[in-house]
C-alpha cells in the first residue's frame, strides 16, 4: 500500500465505516485459512502507523519501486516462508476464500510457481480498457492479458458464444524463489505496451495458473468507488465485524 496515487491520493488511509481501508484489506486477508502472516509493505510512514494502530504488521519499503511486485518482494525476500500472496492494498472488498483459492494449486501441482484469478465477463464488459482480459489454456494457464477485447470471436453476431470471456482480478500468489526471480527479470516490450507487469512473465517464459471465481471483488481507485464500497459495508455491518 502506498499513499501516492494519481486518480485518489492517501486512499489506504481513507475512513471506511470507522477504519482505515487498510484496515479492512488486512482484516480480510487475515481471514483466509490458507495464511499465516499478513504484512503491510509501504514505503509511507502514515501507513506504518496507521497498521500499528490497529495491531497489524508493517514494514517499510524503498519508495523508488516500479511496481507493486517490486515491493512485495523487497518485504518477502527476508522471510521464512513457501508462498507469497499479493492483495492490494484498495481490495477492503476481497473474499478471503478466494485467497485460499490462489494458494490451493501450489500443493495440488508440484510445478506451480505463480497463480492469480480469473471471472467471467460479459461481451460488452470486455471493451473497457480498464478491465484486463486474460485468455487461458486448456489447463487454465494464462496464455495473454490484455486491455483489448481477447479473444475476438469472429462469430459472434451469430448469436454463438464458443469462448469465454475472463476478467483479470489483481490478487497474485508466487512462491517466494520466483517472486525474487520475477522481481529481477527485464521489462518487456508486451509488458510496456499494455502496461500489465504480469505480461513479464510470459514473455520470459514462465507459466501463470489461472484460478476461476465466481465474482469479481469492487475495488477503490477513486472517490466514487469509496463512496460504493463504504455503502455496501455499512450496510451489512455486522456480517463484516
Amino acid at each position: 500500500a502506498r499513499m501516492a496515487s494519481t486518480r485518489f491520493p492517501g486512499k489506504p488511509l481513507a475512513d471506511v465505516c470507522g477504519k482505515p481501508m487498510i484496515q479492512w484489506v488486512y482484516e480480510r486477508a487475515s481471514r483466509a485459512k490458507s495464511i499465516a502472516r499478513v504484512i503491510v509493505a509501504t514505503c509511507d510512514r502514515e501507513i506504518l502507523e496507521a497498521v500499528a494502530a490497529f495491531g497489524g504488521e508493517a514494514v517499510m519499503t524503498s519508495d523508488r519501486h516500479r511496481s507493486g511486485t517490486d515491493r512485495v518482494a523487497e518485504a518477502a525476500s527476508c522471510l521464512d516462508v513457501d508462498v507469497v500472496v499479493n492483495v492490494q492494498g484498495d481490495e477492503p472488498l476481497i473474499d478471503p476464500c478466494s485467497i485460499d483459492k490462489a494458494v490451493e494449486p501450489f500443493s495440488a501441482e508440484a510445478d506451480t510457481v505463480m497463480t492469480s484469478l480469473m471471472v467471467p465477463i460479459a461481451p460488452e464488459s470486455a471493451r473497457d480498457p480498464n478491465l484486463v482480459k486474460v485468455v487461458v489454456s486448456l489447463s487454465n494457464h494464462a496464455l495473454y492479458f490484455s486491455r483489448s477485447p481477447i479473444p475476438y470471436e469472429r462469430n459472434a453476431g451469430a448469436g454463438k458464444q464458443r469462448a469465454r470471456i475472463y476478467g483479470h482480478v489483481g490478487l497474485y500468489a508466487y512462491t517466494k524463489e520466483f517472486l525474487l526471480r520475477f522481481a529481477s527479470l527485464e521489462p518487456t516490450p508486451l509488458e510496456m505496451a499494455e502496461s500489465l507487469e504480469q505480461l513479464r512473465v510470459l514473455e520470459h517464459g514462465y507459466k501463470i495458473k489461472m484460478v476461476e471465481i465466481t465474482d469479481r471483488p469492487m475495488g477503490v481507485d477513486t472517490r466514487e468507488d469509496l463512496e460504493r464500497v463504504k455503502a455496501f459495508i455499512c450496510a451489512n455491518i455486522e456480517a463484516w465485524r
